[in-house]
């Protein structure tokens, strides 16, 4: 978890080919970590997918129910809800075939990072993907 080679593959190159990324609570109110966020991310040429039952759409970008419901399959999942709610995205990423989880800065469930690591998913936990990405793709 949290290695440097993972935060770098995962991060891609989106200049490159397109990196797809699914935001499980991204919120509409541009001053919420995951609405700035998300917008610098979207900036960077990374294409966002919206996940938040509550709101129709957020950045231009349609929001979804679920991961499920995403009409791709993305590349990373980028989580900013709360612990408990970790548990039950993984779940749903082991069902989805999905391989790349990142929760942001300040959100800790190990025991749903060891549970993601077991069935096959990379995991960057408690790292903020814009600092990442400042850090690490020029």
């Amino acid at each position: 978890m949290n290695e440097p080679h993972v935060i770098r593959e995962m991060l891609g190159d989106p200049s490159k080919s397109n990196v797809t990324i699914a935001v499980v609570g991204l919120s509409e109110n541009p001053t919420k970590a995951s609405h700035y966020v998300s917008e610098y991310m979207q900036q960077r040429r990374y294409q966002i997918f919206p996940v938040n039952p509550s709101i129709p759409s957020v950045l231009g970008e349609k929001s979804y129910i679920s991961l499920a419901a995403l009409p791709v399959k993305p590349d990373i999942v980028n989580v900013f809800r709360l612990p408990s709610y970790i548990s039950a995205i993984v779940d749903e990423m082991i069902e989805l075939g999905l391989r790349n989880l990142w929760v942001q800065q300040g959100i800790i469930n190990l025991e749903a990072a060891a549970r993601a690591e077991a069935a096959g998913i990379r995991v960057v936990m408690d790292r903020c993907i814009m600092v990442e990405h400042r850090n690490n793709v020029r």
